[in-house]
């Protein structure tokens, strides 16, 4: 049952809109709007991998780790990757089985765990700059040094922990989901980028505290189940050159020659669409046939193709 493929990754505005508290009710709510393109490319003949960011949610966890540090001991970063790929895939999936189940769309969905193999000579490792979980108090900072954090100063939040984000290489699982996908059914996966893990000189595999990102490692699942077609759901209706600016204008259309122009060039920002248009080059350069980046919101015209950035070889 072979196909044409996709991978959608919906962006961390998926479940927690900006200005919600992200209750689960939210968040439900949320994850359900968030699936109209996805239906759209199903009943286009597509056979779907679904990825997600979890920022919001992992930060979530580890205020609650440091809450109760005196009671339980806390969770690496690792785990708290895994458990939020369980919990949010939960509901991502529950949501698109009923609305699958509503339209009479007869496909199953599952959620995978997975891991993300990276370098473990990667020089970001030595070099952290994702700032993870809560802001603390200056008279703080020698008690969180001594567990050998690095603090840096996020300017609109204050001390906070910052963590590596090395580039993805492979999905571990990608056999597996390749094998699901194949066959028509719609895999969860690589959930807030993965959990990151190297290999060891026996080829054991060895989690380590980073965060992956998202759209990163999209692009690489994209490559490792063969699909042509790479999505990329954000907050904002397309990319833009000259962003947030009064010569704001939006890109249409371009190919990796323009969008690399556009990078030697600074256009795009290091936290924003910066990772987004590297990761939709890689799966270009690795035999992806077309991404697409445009609103979450408006889902559905970015995958006609009436608004967002269609990006091509």
């Amino acid at each position: 049952m072979i196909g044409k493929k996709a991978v959608v990754a919906l962006g961390g505005n998926a479940l927690i809109k900006k200005g919600q508290k992200g209750d689960i009710h939210e968040q439900f709510a949320n994850a359900r709007e968030s699936l109209v393109g996805i239906v759209d490319l199903i009943n286009e003949g597509y056979k779907i991998a679904i990825t997600h960011g979890n920022g919001p949610q992992a930060g979530a966890e580890l205020i609650k780790n440091e809450c109760a540090r005196k009671e339980i001991p806390p969770l690496p970063l690792g785990c708290i990757d895994a458990e939020t790929e369980g919990w949010m895939g939960y509901m991502i999936e529950q949501s698109l089985q009923n609305r699958l189940k509503r339209e009479g769309i007869k496909r199953s969905v599952v959620t995978i765990i997975t891991q993300v193999i990276v370098d473990k000579n990667d020089p970001s490792l030595n070099k952290p700059t994702k700032f993870v979980g809560p802001s603390y108090k200056k008279e703080e900072l020698d008690e969180l040094l001594d567990k050998g954090w690095i603090i840096k100063i996020d300017k609109s939040r204050g001390f906070r922990r910052v963590v590596p984000s090395p580039k993805p290489i492979e999905i571990v699982e990608k056999e597996a989901i390749k094998h699901l996908v194949d066959s028509g059914i719609i895999v969860i996966a690589a959930g807030g980028g993965g959990i990151p893990v190297y290999i060891e000189d026996d080829g054991t595999y060895e989690g380590l505290d980073a965060v992956i990102d998202k759209d990163r490692a999209s692009a690489v699942l994209a490559h490792d189940i063969e699909a042509e077609l790479l999505v990329i759901l954000t907050d904002v209706d397309a990319v833009y050159s000259n962003f947030n600016t009064e010569k704001a204008k939006p890109i249409r259309k371009m190919d990796i020659e323009k969008a690399e122009e556009y990078l030697k060039g600074g256009e795009f920002s290091a936290g924003t669409m910066r990772p987004k248009i590297e990761a939709a080059i890689n799966f270009l350069n690795s035999g992806g046939k077309e991404v697409i980046i445009g609103s979450l919101h408006e889902a559905k015209a970015a995958v006609d193709k009436l608004s967002g950035t269609l990006l091509v070889p």
